[in-house]
């Protein structure tokens, strides 16, 4: 059996990423991206998660995290990703200044057709689905690995084109990480 994309020790750190299926922006509304920022704070005031490094893109997320003895990092995203997928469903529902909830312009399915669409064609779903249900975690056992996962997570944001400098993007550690007595949105864990 493969480990390549398994949580195989509870006290290691690990690289994952989390995506919204069909890659749809949906973090491009702050009230989507707060409950997502939120559910992280209470994981690591209540579940042991320890982050590292984080970026939050318009359609998913990357982090490096570890989590305290007696916590499970495959549970504790799993957490995260099961209460969000929750939550951000029922603000789109709610949201009546959500246009792109019905139906697109081009006469597209909707973002809440597309997250029932993919929930009735997998049967572990209730009615919709939201997260892709792979993080693809990667071990990250050696000094090397780290500081390159930090360094391509941060950098996503400029890659895309949105800024021009990773400490820029206000939805990362970069500016825990390159910046001097600034703090980000998120309480980190630094590695340095």
């Amino acid at each position: 059996m493969s480990t390549k994309y398994k949580f195989t020790d509870k006290a290691a750190t690990y690289f994952t990423i989390s995506t919204i299926i069909g890659w749809i922006d949906v973090f491009t509304r702050d009230l989507y991206r707060h409950i997502l920022l939120d559910s992280f704070r209470y994981c690591q005031k209540n579940q042991g998660l320890q982050m590292h490094a984080w970026v939050l893109m318009t359609n998913h997320f990357h982090l490096i995290y570890s989590c305290a003895v007696n916590y499970d990092p495959a549970m504790v995203l799993k957490n995260i990703k099961s209460y969000t997928a929750l939550k951000i469903i029922d603000a789109i529902i709610k949201n009546p200044g959500e246009s792109r909830k019905e139906c697109l312009p081009a006469g597209e399915a909707g973002i809440l057709e597309t997250f029932r669409q993919y929930g009735e064609a997998n049967k572990s779903n209730h009615q919709y689905q939201f997260w892709q249900h792979e993080n693809h975690p990667i071990l990250l056992d050696n000094v090397e690995m780290l500081e390159q996962r930090i360094t391509y997570l941060h950098e996503n944001p400029v890659r895309a084109g949105f800024v021009e400098l990773a400490e820029h993007w206000k939805y990362s550690s970069a500016t825990d990480y390159y910046t001097k007595n600034k703090k980000g949105l998120l309480e980190i864990v630094s590695v340095y």
